[in-house]
C-alpha cells in the first residue's frame, strides 16, 4: 500500500498590494506578474506545491487570503487547521509594516493551534531605495513576538524559497502540529522544478 503524502496547510496574511499573490505564484510557479497585471485576491485562492524535507516529500496547500477589511469575516474560517502563518508587510509602506500587529492578534484569535508556526515576511526588498522599514525593525518586531523573520523580494526571486523552506522545517520539528512523529532535522529541499539555494534561513 502506498504511503499517503503528508499535508501541510500554510496561509498568506497582510494588507493589500504587500505581494502575498506574488509570493505564492514566485514559489509556486517561479512567475512574476507586476501589480498592475495582477487583479486582487477576493476571499482566499490556493496553489499546491511539494517540498522534500530528509528524503520525506511533503504536500504543501498554500492559501492567499484577501487583504481587504471587507473580506476578513470571509477569510476567518482559513485559519483552521493551518499550521504555518506566513504575516507579509512591504518594506517600502509603513501602513503595512503597523498593521502587523492586528494581523497577529488576528492569527492568535483564530487559528486551531496555540503552536502554529509564524513568520514575519517583509516583502519587495528590491524597492531599496523606497524602503521606510529597515531590515533591523523588521527584526526586532519578530524577536519581540518570538517568531521568524526573512525579508525577501517576489520579484527578484531573493529569499523566496528560503522563507518556505524555513517555515515548512519548523513545522516538521513542532510535534504537536504532527501525530505521533518525531521532529526530523532540517535538511530541505524543494522538488518542485526548484532549486534551493542551501539556506535555511535568510534575512537578504
Amino acid at each position: 500500500m502506498q504511503k499517503e503524502t503528508p499535508t501541510l496547510k500554510l496561509l498568506l496574511i497582510g494588507n493589500s498590494n504587500v505581494g502575498k499573490s506574488s509570493l505564492l505564484l514566485r514559489f509556486t510557479d517561479d512567475t512574476f506578474l507586476p501589480q498592475e497585471e495582477t487583479s486582487a485576491t477576493i476571499g482566499v485562492d490556493f496553489k499546491v506545491s511539494n517540498m522534500e524535507v530528509d528524503g520525506e516529500t511533503f504536500k504543501l496547500t498554500i492559501w492567499d487570503t484577501a487583504g481587504q477589511e471587507r473580506f476578513r469575516t470571509l477569510t476567518s474560517s482559513y485559519y483552521r487547521g493551518a499550521q504555518g502563518v506566513i504575516l507579509v508587510y512591504d518594506v517600502s509602506s509603513r501602513e503595512t509594516f503597523d498593521a502587523l500587529n492586528t494581523w497577529w492578534n488576528e492569527v492568535n484569535t483564530y487559528c486551531s493551534s496555540p503552536d502554529v508556526v509564524k513568520m514575519i515576511v517583509g516583502n519587495k526588498v528590491d524597492k531599496e531605495s523606497s524602503r521606510v522599514v529597515t531590515h533591523q525593525e523588521g527584526a526586532a518586531f519578530a524577536r519581540r513576538l518570538q517568531t521568524l523573520f526573512v525579508e525577501c523580494s517576489a520579484k527578484t526571486k531573493v529569499g523566496v524559497e528560503e522563507a518556505f523552506e524555513e517555515l515548512v522545517t519548523k513545522i516538521i520539528e513542532t510535534p504537536s502540529l504532527w501525530q505521533k512523529r518525531a521532529a526530523p532535522s532540517s535538511t530541505v529541499r524543494v522538488t518542485d522544478g526548484q532549486q534551493s539555494n542551501g539556506a535555511s534561513s535568510c534575512s537578504c
